[in-house]
């Protein structure tokens, strides 16, 4: 009789993008809020624990009627697949915003993400660098997938990434950011990253176990966007209130760490230096 083989605990991140991703390229419309980042993050979740997740995420669409996916944005200006609750009472859109907000908080996932502010990003780089800046996107990627494989190790599990898809080449991109990952470790110079204890490519190649790309449809992409935004938001302003009762509720990486890990482990908001941090 042959052995057989035992599949490794498995610990996904969903992944989804925020903000614009080249360091130089204006964003466009500024939102209301004024914030200007690029950010990668989204949800750590035990495979085992998938299905509850996905349960609950059925039974609030179920219950609302809703057809689109959670979008984060197009939810909170109620516009495009929610267009329809502009035409709500505001006690019924209070009700769809908490039963929303009960998902998030009572789905079995951790929110985790790298924020980059891009002014501060271009004011640190811009002079030494010139235009051989990175995309923004490899630095957020790198930095969010080796904490959430740190986090797996010390979990005893490997990591699966689970990006939302986008475009050929943007996710072209992603694979080659993975594959180098594997293959040759984190691309920040040793000397200023050694302050974050950064795995080696051996750990990364052990840890990281498998890159898919997930569509809109997905239930935990439809996570992923929800948690991304309010985890940007918390960079600018802690006392956001998306923000501040995912944290109150243990919802964040940062609750379920030890102090000392925060500066290795936690949602990373990169360049911000010259950010006054609202309380």
């Amino acid at each position: 009789m042959t052995d057989q083989k035992i599949k490794p605990a498995i610990l996904n991140l969903y992944l989804d993008d925020s903000g614009t991703r080249h360091p130089s390229r204006k964003p466009g419309k500024k939102p209301a809020h004024g914030y200007d980042w690029f950010a990668l993050g989204g949800v750590l979740v035990r495979e085992e624990d998938e299905e509850e997740a996905r349960r609950l995420h059925a039974a609030f669409v179920e219950k609302w009627g809703v057809t689109a996916p959670l979008h984060s944005s197009e939810i909170r200006s109620q516009n495009e697949g929610f267009l329809w609750l502009r035409g709500k009472s505001k006690d019924e859109q209070g009700a769809f915003y908490e039963d929303l907000y009960g998902l998030m908080r009572d789905a079995p996932v951790i929110g985790i993400a790298c924020v980059i502010d891009r002014p501060g990003y271009n004011a640190r780089y811009a002079a030494q660098y010139l235009e051989n800046r990175w995309m923004l996107c490899k630095t957020a990627f790198s930095v969010v997938v080796e904490r959430a494989a740190k986090f797996a190790i010390g979990q005893g599990q490997r990591l699966r990434v689970m990006p939302e898809k986008c475009n050929k080449t943007e996710d072209a991109a992603l694979k080659a950011y993975y594959a180098e990952l594997r293959t040759d470790g984190l691309p920040f110079d040793t000397k200023n990253s050694g302050k974050y204890a950064p795995l080696t490519t051996e750990q990364l190649k052990t840890t990281l176990y498998d890159l898919r790309f997930k569509a809109k449809s997905s239930p935990m992409a439809q996570l992923a966007d929800l948690y991304l935004w309010p985890v940007c938001m918390g960079g600018y302003n802690s006392g956001n209130r998306p923000y501040r009762r995912l944290r109150d509720d243990g919802k964040l990486i940062e609750c379920i760490l030890d102090d000392a890990d925060h500066a290795t482990l936690a949602t990373k908001y990169s360049c911000f230096e010259g950010v006054d941090r609202k309380a």
